[in-house]
């Protein structure tokens, strides 16, 4: 793959809708030709204790963060005509299309790829386990800062250009 946008999120609590940052990573002709980060006022605006401890971040980060609407609207463009790939694709495509239903916005039926998924048919049973940060070291690539949604983005563009 040349051409994709990866994407991450990370959510507040149990909610799907409930994304608080978001992190992509726009790939053409297979180099990294730009990114974006955000953190997002969460809907429903509260932070769950487990969640808190993966990301670090809390309402003191959120409150005074852009809604939802106001973020995609700059996303959008950026990433018009790509894929989008994620690991665990099935979590970030449900938050995704949550948060869409939430804001009642109408949803442009992206196509999401996933590398976890990407990950199982080409390593097998030679890694320990598919999570991110053990795939992102089988591709050669340091993810430092995993459950920062940026940093999580980018392993995820490196894997994809790597095993897609």
């Amino acid at each position: 793959m040349t051409d994709f946008a990866a994407i991450d999120f990370e959510t507040a609590n149990g909610q799907r809708s409930s994304v608080c940052s978001v992190g992509i990573v726009i790939v053409r002709n297979g180099i990294i030709a730009d990114n974006f980060y955000s953190l997002i006022r969460p809907e429903p605006n509260y932070y769950a204790w487990f969640c808190q401890r993966v990301h670090g971040l809390s309402r003191m980060d959120t409150d005074n963060a852009p809604i939802f609407p106001e973020v995609w609207a700059k996303i959008a463009p950026k990433i018009e005509g790509l894929p989008l790939v994620a690991h665990n694709s099935m979590f970030d495509e449900g938050c995704l299309k949550s948060v869409f239903q939430l804001y009642q916005m109408d949803y442009p039926d992206y196509q999401f790829l996933c590398t976890c998924r990407a990950s199982r048919r080409h390593f097998g049973h030679r890694l320990p386990n598919h999570q991110l940060h053990t795939v992102a070291e089988a591709c050669g690539f340091d993810l430092e800062h995993h459950h920062h949604a940026l940093a999580d983005a980018e392993a995820c563009a490196y894997i994809a250009m790597r095993i897609l």
